[in-house]
């Protein structure tokens, strides 16, 4: 299985080799005066490890030695030698876990800026929590890997590499005995490592799926337990952590009898190496003390053959996560800002055109969310689009944010074309009210200050009064500094939209964007707000969204869309004594004077 979401071409494409790695060098390039200083302390270590049998070969040499200062002065160097080891050990841990701990909250926020800047077209194919799972389950791979590891690996390859050649120089005969298993040792390390790399790759991919399944039922918690779900729920969620367990124990398996083949092939090649040795010892032809040094420096090279056995499977999940953290670093968006953008016109007037704007959802191809629409809204002028649900509404407002473009014509602010300036820069021009508010787990003071940051106190609290939200918000326990809970929890739905309106009035922006922004009040408050919306459009372009007609009937101009067509315009009474579509609505919700919600 490659996980989910993951074919098996892409599996192959992708698990290769160990290559991955090399993706972080982009983000260890700032530190490479750290990174130098960690590798001299690295092989300052591995030479002094190396230097030590020499120093144990002298002691035993010389313990019948009639002069018992040259015996002493061999202690005191092996000493010295130790004590020089444990510094440099200490040394390249400070160094190296630094290095993996800057890295690593490097990559964390590069991550993060990408993701924060992709336009919704990129998470209609990613849930948010294989998203946070990258960022924090895979980079925390990455940190094991560069703090701890890599230098791991670097060391014992060079305790590898000396001791094979101090064990050549100390016994060529004993040493080409120890190279007889090298081939029995690296065979099953490349098969089972394989393997491991392709179980690595699919545990981590369980894992976000799980992290995804989570974040999505808790986030709709209330949704869950109103339809008594929770059963179905736990159980959904059980069975992708199972899968994620099942792949987690295959690569387990697979890395301990990795570990446990190269482990018993070493050290059966040591005592069979060792039992040579004795037999040349008693026949004089090495001393007792190369003996031990040839054993210490094989033992060296066992350990140094098993750890990278171990450390080979380490380095193949931070390749799978680098794999993946990469996948979000170069995922393509289809909403781009120009290579070179134009200016944003000065000041915005807010002249909002549609020039014969076509657009399909990349969820749903076949079905035009807008079919040729052509539009010209002039500066200051408060247009309302209405029709029903599916009608194109919404599409409108979020084509001119350009959280997606058009599959065909123009979208232009005040005669320049959307995508010929940056997003950032004419998206400062425009206030949203979304239908759905986003609120912030902060202070009601915060969310409202989140529509212009450098807003006093006295202008935050301002926009609240004109959007009727003063009052609820003083009747909090800390007033504009209470804590409002994740997603607004601790206010109700009219509040969170008030507070969303108060951050649209604080913005203070050239353009308007109202979508249902009066949905979800009562009608007191609703004749507040609305009063507030009506000053607040005079001088600026205004396009309220609505489905209640009630909050429209005062518009400049009606747009009436069905279909993603433009099917009439014009004021309320002119549309309602032209029938159609219009007359139909306006009858269906005024008839009786009931409104509908």
């Amino acid at each position: 299985m490659a996980g989910p979401g993951i074919t098996a071409e892409q599996e192959r494409a992708k698990s290769k080799h160990i290559g991955a790695l090399a993706a972080l060098w982009p983000f260890l390039r700032p530190y490479r005066p750290l990174l130098a200083a960690a590798v001299l302390a690295l092989v300052l270590t591995a030479c002094v490890s190396l230097v030590l049998p020499l120093a144990v070969r002298r002691v035993v040499d010389n313990f019948n030695a009639e002069d018992g200062a040259l015996l002493d002065l061999y202690f005191t160097a092996a000493l010295g030698i130790a004590a020089l080891l444990a510094l440099g050990t200490g040394l390249r841990y400070l160094l190296v876990t630094r290095l993996g701990e800057r890295v690593v909250a490097d990559i964390r926020k590069a991550v993060f800026d990408r993701v924060l800047g992709m336009s919704p077209a990129f998470y209609e194919n990613i849930m948010t929590g294989e998203v946070l799972s990258r960022i924090t389950t895979d980079t925390t791979l990455i940190q094991s890997v560069i703090g701890s590891s890599i230098s791991i690996a670097l060391r014992n390859l060079l305790l590898f590499m000396g001791g094979l050649v101090l064990m050549l120089f100390t016994s060529s005969k004993l040493t080409g005995l120890v190279l007889l298993i090298v081939p029995a040792v690296i065979v099953p390390i490349l098969v089972l490592g394989r393997r491991l790399r392709v179980l690595s790759r699919e545990n981590q991919d369980w894992i976000a799926a799980s992290s995804g399944n989570a974040s999505e039922a808790l986030s709709s918690v209330q949704t869950v337990q109103a339809f008594t779900h929770e059963e179905a729920t736990r159980r959904a969620f059980g069975d992708v952590t199972e899968l994620s367990y099942d792949a987690a124990r295959k690569r387990v398996n697979t890395r301990a009898l990795m570990t446990v083949i190269v482990i018993f092939l070493v050290f059966t090649g040591i005592v069979g190496v060792l039992w040579m040795g004795a037999r040349d010892v008693r026949a004089g032809a090495m001393s007792a003390g190369a003996l031990i040094q040839f054993v210490i420096y094989a033992v060296m090279v066992a350990g140094a053959v098993g750890a990278l056995s171990e450390i080979w499977g380490e380095l193949q999940r931070a390749a799978g996560a680098t794999e993946r953290l990469a996948e979000l670093l170069n995922a393509d968006d289809p909403v781009k800002d120009p290579a070179a953008p134009l200016p944003v016109p000065a000041p915005v007037r807010g002249r909002i055109t549609y020039e014969n704007v076509s657009f399909h959802y990349p969820a749903r191809p076949e079905i035009p969310a807008l079919d040729h629409v052509d539009l010209v809204i002039e500066p200051g002028e408060t247009v309302a689009l209405v029709g029903p649900s599916g009608a194109g509404k919404t599409t409108i407002i979020q084509t001119l944010l350009r959280f997606y473009d058009p599959s065909a014509g123009r979208i232009l602010l005040d005669g320049v074309a959307l995508d010929q300036m940056r997003r950032e820069a004419f998206r400062h021009h425009m206030a949203l009210v979304p239908q759905d508010p986003v609120i912030f787990a902060t202070t009601a003071r915060e969310n409202i200050r989140f529509g212009r940051p450098e807003a006093t106190d006295a202008e935050v609290e301002a926009a609240a009064q004109a959007a009727a939200a003063h009052d609820f918000i003083m009747a909090l326990p800390d007033g504009y500094d209470a804590q409002v809970g994740e997603r607004g929890v601790m206010l109700s739905g009219g509040q969170k939209q008030r507070i969303a309106i108060a951050r649209a009035i604080l913005r203070d922006a050239p353009v308007l964007l109202l979508d249902e922004a009066t949905s979800a009040l009562d009608a007191e408050s609703e004749r507040a707000v609305q009063m507030a919306v009506d000053a607040l459009s005079q001088g600026r372009t205004t396009i309220i969204v609505a489905h209640r007609l009630a909050t429209v009937k005062k518009a400049d101009r009606i747009i009436v869309l069905d279909g993603g067509r433009i099917v009439a315009q014009g004021t309320h009474d002119a549309l309602v004594a032209e029938g159609g579509l219009y007359a139909r609505l306006a009858r269906l919700q005024f008839t009786d004077g009931a409104h509908a919600a």
